[in-house]
């Protein structure tokens, strides 16, 4: 398991950032994934269906203030090193 942690400020409000914590990577994307469609559902609130394509998650991230995804990455075999990517 690698800790991640998604860092969230969708506008200047710095009462509006949160972060979410994740087991893996890919499970942050499906995260950030989520994410958009409940700000889809939030914009479309009488829509029964709403569908995207990957350009238009893609606006969505880079209009956001801050994203940021933590990745805490342990010393291979024992090392003890700890290192902190990031993949934003």
């Amino acid at each position: 398991m690698t800790p991640i942690k998604l860092l969230v400020q969708p506008t200047q409000s710095l009462e509006g950032r949160t972060y979410a914590e994740y087991e893996s990577v890919n499970e942050c994307m499906k995260g950030i994934c989520k994410m958009y469609e409940e700000h889809l559902k939030r914009m479309n609130p009488l829509s029964r269906s709403i569908t995207y394509g990957i350009s238009q998650l893609f606006e969505f991230i880079d209009r956001l203030v801050d994203l940021s995804c933590l990745v805490l990455q342990r010393g291979v075999g024992g090392s003890g090193k700890i290192r902190l990517s990031t993949i934003f």
